[in-house]
């Protein structure tokens, strides 16, 4: 079936708003856009994506998102302005008097109706319910896809595969993770006192750490790092960053790559910074590493600090911060995890279940492809 405009109810919501005008096969000329008041701003972040994509759009005002009767004769307002079979409904978004009161209409007056189903990302008809469904076309890459929820990306890492020098370094810590975690604890101190003078002096009791010294040689052996008796040397500021936890992202952007192309991610972005507006100021975050698999968006934090054993909630902070970038640039259908070399304690564990964030922490890390596959299946 042939569709030349597509009625969509503006909410919370944007992939079902966005993925079936991504779709060639299923895209529309126009969108009518059904708007309260409190969507507007959504509404405009909407029609900035349609604008790329050559689709014409109009707003459709209505006063209240949960008057059905307003809405009803709203929409039969606009029904009789299209010829039958012109306009469909796509009944997804919106609250529920306006998907109610749309579908009531576009039923009564034989008009078409289909619904996107989150988890399948599938195009189904309602009305005529004969009519066959479809597979949306995964099309939507990262920056579109932010956009939609008000974000913009303003700068992105390198996009490159990892050295086989740093798989190797980075391979050798995760396979002994358990010996190194402590020391690897240390050394993100140490490389932390370190910026802006590239240098660092060891203490009487780092000088000492066996474990600590395997873990600086391995370093040096791929000139992260020198040492000169008890001063640490970073050659860069960008191997200095590299030993104070990049390397642990660098580690999971390698994994990401590798089930790329037989997960079926299709688009993946590392060190991905956005900005967003709230109450009228800018909010800029950074996403270590983000991708999009069937439309939906999946963001892993690389944490390298350590949780803390005393505190009840020591990783509290990064959880929810987490959980809550994952709900304002993904909407609903998005899934978050955190990596860490640290063993997380109950209260953490315990909260990340609560609020559906996957965890691979400690000696979980030598099977991160294995967790990530079946995280995005």
């Amino acid at each position: 079936m042939t569709i030349d405009t597509h009625l969509i109810l503006v909410s919370a919501q944007a992939v079902p708003n966005i993925t079936p005008v991504m779709d060639e096969r299923f895209k529309p000329k126009n969108v009518v856009l059904l708007v309260s008041p409190d969507m507007a701003n959504r509404a405009e972040w909407l029609e900035q994506i349609y604008i790329k994509r050559g689709i014409k759009s109009r707003r459709w005002l209505i006063k209240d998102a949960y008057d059905i009767d307003h809405i009803r004769d709203r929409i039969y307002e606009l029904l009789t302005e299209y010829e039958a079979g012109g306009l469909a409904l796509n009944a997804t978004g919106g609250t529920k008097p306006m998907s109610i009161a749309a579908y009531e209409e576009f039923r009564e007056l034989e008009r078409p109706i289909f619904y996107v189903h989150p988890e399948e990302d599938r195009v189904i008809w309602l009305h005529p319910s004969k009519q066959a469904g479809q597979d949306l076309a995964d099309r939507i890459k990262l920056p579109e896809f932010l956009q939609a929820y008000g974000a913009t990306v303003t700068a992105q890492g390198e996009t490159f595969g990892v050295p086989a020098d740093d798989r190797e370094l980075t391979e050798e810590i995760i396979t002994r993770i358990a010996y190194y975690s402590k020391a690897l604890g240390a050394l993100n101190y140490l490389a932390q006192q370190a910026t802006g003078s590239l240098k660092v002096e060891l203490n009487p009791q780092q000088m000492n750490d066996y474990i600590l010294a395997d873990l600086i040689h391995l370093f040096s052996k791929h000139k992260r790092l020198s040492i000169d008796k008890q001063t640490l040397t970073f050659p860069t500021e960008e191997a200095r960053f590299y030993v104070n936890g990049g390397w642990l992202e660098q580690h999971v952007w390698g994994q990401c790559l590798n089930i790329k192309k037989q997960s079926g991610i299709q688009d993946i972005g590392r060190s991905v910074q956005v900005k967003r507006l709230h109450q009228g100021r800018p909010v800029r975050n950074e996403l270590d590493i983000t991708f999009l698999k069937d439309n939906r968006l999946y963001i892993i934090e690389c944490k390298t600090k350590r949780f803390s054993a005393k505190d009840q909630g020591g990783g509290a902070d990064t959880l929810y911060k987490l959980d809550t970038l994952k709900d304002l640039l993904g909407g609903l259908q998005a899934k978050a995890m955190l990596i860490s070399f640290t063993q997380p304690n109950d209260y953490d564990v315990q909260r990340a279940g609560d609020l559906r964030l996957a965890l691979c922490c400690y000696n979980e890390l030598p099977k991160l492809t294995e967790k990530l596959l079946a995280w995005v299946k």
